[in-house]
């Protein structure tokens, strides 16, 4: 009777598809079942975070990646790589440049065309803006100006392309990316010993987070 049930859950176990063996070695107590692995995503276990399009529906953006990735792939030119590479970041890691901080790296490369991945800003400090070639995804509009009232040039990266597609006689440049108001805020909390981080407060007044801790008269000073 055991043999005829046995027969019947095995034939049972066939008909819905499954392995006849391996049901044999579970009831024999011969298999030893692991736990169970993990749940992978689509794409298995690619743990690459770096980007490989942009996320941007800009179709000029677009167009641009598609000439770059060209470009890098048919020149040996690291510049074309990396210029591919800045067009895949967020807004955040393509900070903007002032005219002011421009001026200070173009200083004594005149002759060479400033590359930036991001956008040019003008700087009201800045008196003299010197005559300078300027490629960037995007100038503001007196920033613009300015660079072209003192016989400047603003390129577009596909003009860039025809000039120099290898990134010769070119200076690439990067905005500040710690320069945020909330970066002042990261880090060790604020009140902790050899914490630097800027607090939220209203105001730098007497009655805003100056009591105890503060100052001493309120019991300690940090």
């Amino acid at each position: 009777r055991v043999q005829a049930c046995f027969l019947r859950i095995a034939r049972l176990i066939c008909h819905l598809g499954g392995d006849f063996n391996f049901f044999l070695l579970r009831v024999s107590g011969k298999l030893e079942v692991s736990n169970m692995g993990i749940d992978l995503e689509a794409g298995g276990r690619n743990k690459k975070t770096s980007r490989t399009a942009p996320e941007s529906d800009n179709l000029y953006v677009k167009l641009l990646v598609k000439l770059y990735r060209f470009l890098a792939r048919r020149t040996e030119a690291k510049f074309n790589e990396i210029v591919l590479k800045r067009l895949f970041m967020s807004k955040i890691n393509r900070p903007p440049l002032s005219l002011s901080k421009l001026s200070t790296f173009m200083k004594g490369k005149e002759d060479k065309i400033a590359v930036l991945v991001g956008t040019i800003t003008d700087d009201t400090r800045l008196y003299e803006v010197s005559k300078l070639r300027v490629c960037a995804l995007k100038f503001t509009e007196t920033a613009r100006s300015r660079i072209i009232k003192a016989g400047g040039e603003c390129l577009t990266f596909d003009q860039l392309a025809l000039l120099a597609p290898t990134g010769s006689n070119t200076v690439l440049l990067r905005g500040p990316k710690l320069a945020r108001e909330s970066v002042k805020h990261f880090g060790r909390a604020p009140g902790l010993p050899h914490s630097d981080s800027k607090p939220f407060v209203r105001h730098k007044g007497r009655k805003f987070e100056k009591a105890r801790g503060r100052r001493k008269s309120c019991g300690y000073k940090a």
